[in-house]
């Protein structure tokens, strides 16, 4: 792309470039140069470098430079850098480190991925080639292992999700809550801008590893360990709460005829895989696990790789109206095996009676209900299903 179009078509997105830098004088200067080819629109953070950094920042007076004054991380130095050119009145900003291994050039695949896009709140990664040689087989193992854990938080599937080259759509990202400082950022911005539904893609990009200045602040170690406790927290957060809301939402949006005529009955999985996720969504939805039936319906259908939604939908069986019933019926049927007495009001409990007594029946009755439940619907549902697929099979022919 002509680079005077490029520099216009930057200015009507109303988007700038981000360069965080800490300790690259060697190769700082070729990369704002190398921008300031393309647009005028440049932020510059320099995240307390203790090098000759500064003065080289003054032989640029008509950029927008922030000084951090003692070093905090990449994270800050870019959260600092988004928060600078929202008040400048940008609406993306293009992130690019400054130690050489990016092509400036590669602006205009961020430019015209976005022209091109539909939606308009995208998060666009630059993708390198990893197989390419000279690059360092602890960063493509580093990057698998990386997009492997993406695709569990999020369900994207990413080729790269460290590439610190990449297009932040602002506007979109403001009201996130982004709390880390170092290198994990870069995940945890990537994650919880999907959880807010943007989209997040890659977009190939060229790189750069076999520079004799290019200087890494990435301590292999101690940042490595950062993230894998990143990501242990957003996996947790994301069976917990992201991926039950998502398909709540979801059902909550279609309604419930919807919900029978696209995901049980118009669901393409075998009647055999919609009846086992019915009888596991009732088996955890009766089971005693108050407060944990999301998340352990949700992992479940993941593990045995059953329908989520589905399963979800019939874990519902708890909901408030019908807990009464649940827990009578447990209690009733619990002291039944178990051969003792059980009392129904308050009011007759002998208070020389434990506690406890009742727990265990409750714990055995609510066990073998949701089992005998989830048999019951496992095996109607079933049949439905099989009728209905019959009668459609003969319908169609």
């Amino acid at each position: 792309m002509n680079p005077k179009l490029l520099s216009e078509k930057i200015n009507d997105l109303k988007c700038c470039v981000i360069i965080p830098t800490y300790n690259n004088h060697k190769s700082l200067k070729a990369v704002i140069e190398g921008v300031l080819m393309l647009t005028k629109n440049v932020i510059v953070v320099n995240d307390g470098s203790t090098d000759s950094t500064t003065d080289l920042l003054k032989t640029f007076p008509n950029l927008q430079n922030l000084h951090i004054p003692n070093n905090k991380g990449k994270g800050n130095a870019l959260r600092e850098g988004f928060n600078r050119a929202l008040l400048l009145g940008y609406d993306y900003a293009i992130t690019i480190d400054s130690d050489g291994q990016h092509f400036p050039e590669d602006i205009s695949n961020f430019i015209e991925a976005l022209e091109t896009s539909e939606r308009k709140d995208l998060l666009l990664i630059g993708s390198r080639n990893m197989s390419q040689e000279g690059v360092p087989k602890k960063s493509s193992f580093g990057n698998k292992f990386s997009s492997f854990w993406v695709w569990v938080e999020t369900g994207v599937r990413l080729q790269d999700t460290q590439s610190g080259f990449r297009l932040y759509p602002l506007f979109a990202m403001k009201n996130l809550n982004l709390i880390t400082n170092k290198f994990e950022f870069e995940i945890e911005a990537l994650v919880k801008a999907a959880w807010e539904g943007i989209e997040v893609r890659n977009i190939p990009i060229q790189i750069h590893y076999e520079l004799h200045d290019r200087v890494t602040h990435f301590r292999p170690f101690q940042d490595f360990t950062r993230i894998s406790i990143l990501n242990t927290w957003l996996v947790f957060w994301a069976f917990i709460y992201i991926k039950p809301r998502n398909i709540f939402r979801k059902l909550k949006k279609k309604g419930f005829k919807q919900f029978l005529r696209e995901d049980l009955l118009g669901s393409r999985d075998s009647s055999e895989k919609k009846a086992l996720s019915i009888a596991l969504g009732v088996l955890i939805g009766i089971s005693p696990l108050w407060g944990f039936h999301t998340i352990a319906v949700i992992s479940l259908a993941v593990i045995l790789k059953l329908n989520k939604v589905i399963a979800f939908a019939f874990s519902n069986v708890s909901l408030p109206p019908f807990i009464p019933f649940i827990i009578y019926g447990s209690l009733k049927l619990g002291s039944w095996m178990l051969g003792e007495h059980f009392v129904l009001s308050f009011n007759e409990i002998d208070p020389s009676l434990e506690l406890m007594k009742y727990l265990k029946s409750y714990i055995v009755g609510s066990l073998t209900l949701s089992v005998l439940m989830a048999i019951v619907f496992g095996l109607a549902g079933y049949v439905f299903l099989t009728v209905f697929q019959k009668k459609k099979i003969l319908n169609n022919g």
